[in-house]
């Protein structure tokens, strides 16, 4: 065979169908899809999830350094220290923000920080917010070439003791780095899972088939996050809030043509939690909640509301 010819094997596939090259969902446009009614009549959905996370000081970075870790040589103690003071002085400002313009926060818990920070955890529990899983934690990634195994351990390990320490059911997964195996959709599945957020296809959730049954999917946009738009693209905080709003009214305008939009923002307190940045935070909350349009609720909440409307 020369040079310039493939092999007719090449460009075989056999899940090749329109769309996409899988089955575990049904390819659909937005667009085509019926519009959703949110309760109280609302247009646009406010999700806001809360990474709540543990950075090892001597991280392993397998297969890969997780966005946000250690970068220096060990022991970093620099960005070790700044990502505890998220979880021990920029959280308190996020909550008295969330009381403030009353927002339902969803947080997306590393299990091994529960452990570590019961007076955390148990703040979280007296408030009566909703927690999801986000692994256990920030060094304990899932990835494709994983021994299964080792997965399945990990996955069951972070939500037996989260449900544990929580005394929640805990429905929803996240995993660190939003990374995944090509099987860790059906291992959530297997433990209880019933909503994931880690694949960013669509803007609203569908229904996402594994062998052990449906999951769904609920994306969370990484586009809006704190840590991408501030840290990973060096925009300012400010240009951060401004974003949140043009996209808040973006989709009120959308919504009332097409059905309900769900707008959604992953933050974490060791980014907007700092003095310099918080008035960012509620700047974009002041300016979300004060529309008509909007209904803040928890992450469980929405996808109750889309269920409903499905049926």
């Amino acid at each position: 065979m020369s040079h310039s010819e493939l092999d007719k094997d090449y460009l075989q596939y056999p899940q090749r169908t329109y769309g996409m090259d899988h089955d575990r969902y049904d390819w659909s446009m937005l667009k085509d899809r019926p519009k959703i009614n949110w309760p109280q009549g609302k247009g646009v959905a406010f999700w806001v999830n809360v990474g709540l996370q543990f950075f090892p000081l001597n991280q392993k970075g397998i297969p890969f350094k997780v966005p946000g870790g250690m970068t220096k040589p060990y022991p970093d103690l620099r960005h070790y220290s700044l990502r505890d003071y998220g979880n021990r002085v920029g959280i308190y400002r996020f909550l008295k923000t969330f009381d403030k313009y009353d927002i339902k926060p969803t947080f997306a818990v590393n299990t091994k920080l529960a452990e570590r920070t019961p007076y955390l955890l148990n703040k979280i529990k007296d408030r009566g917010d909703e927690m999801i899983c986000h692994g256990y934690h920030m060094d304990t990634l899932h990835y494709g070439g994983q021994d299964p195994d080792e997965e399945a351990e990990l996955i069951k390990r972070a939500l037996d003791s989260l449900r544990e320490l929580s005394g929640q059911s805990i429905n929803g997964w996240l995993s660190p780095a939003k990374s995944e195996s090509a099987t860790t959709p059906d291992l959530l599945a297997a433990h209880g899972i019933s909503y994931f957020c880690d694949w960013v296809n669509d803007e609203m959730p569908y229904p996402f088939r594994t062998p052990q049954g449906h999951l769904t999917a609920m994306p969370l946009s990484t586009e809006l996050e704190d840590y991408h738009i501030i840290l990973h693209n060096q925009h300012s905080a400010e240009s951060w809030a401004e974003q949140v709003c043009d996209a808040c009214d973006f989709l009120i305008k959308e919504s009332s043509t097409e059905g309900g939009r769900i707008l959604s923002i992953n933050i974490h307190p060791w980014v907007l939690g700092q003095p310099h940045r918080i008035a960012q935070l509620e700047k974009a909350l002041e300016y979300v909640t004060s529309k008509s349009e909007v209904w803040p609720a928890y992450a469980g909440e929405i996808l109750t509301a889309w269920k409903d409307n499905q049926a």
